[in-house]
């Protein structure tokens, strides 16, 4: 996701359970469990490694951030 914004926090200071927040136009009329997809795929080799054990996912458009894009 070229245009994505990205957010990272580790939830339990053992940097594997994550809470992140993608804002990317690329989530533009898809549903949550679409997005999700998108950003597990993005993500798959450490999810499948276990670098990543768990994974907390926020998703949104620039416009559902109530951030302008520009033309």
């Amino acid at each position: 996701m070229p245009d994505a914004d990205v957010t990272v926090f580790d939830k339990t200071g053992t940097m594997d359970h994550y809470r992140v927040s993608v804002v990317s136009d690329v989530f533009q009329n898809k549903n949550r469990l679409d997005r999700q997809r998108l950003v597990y795929t993005a993500l798959s080799e450490p999810m499948r490694d276990g670098r990543i054990h768990a994974l907390e996912i926020q998703s949104q458009t620039f416009e559902e951030a109530g951030v302008r894009t520009l033309p």
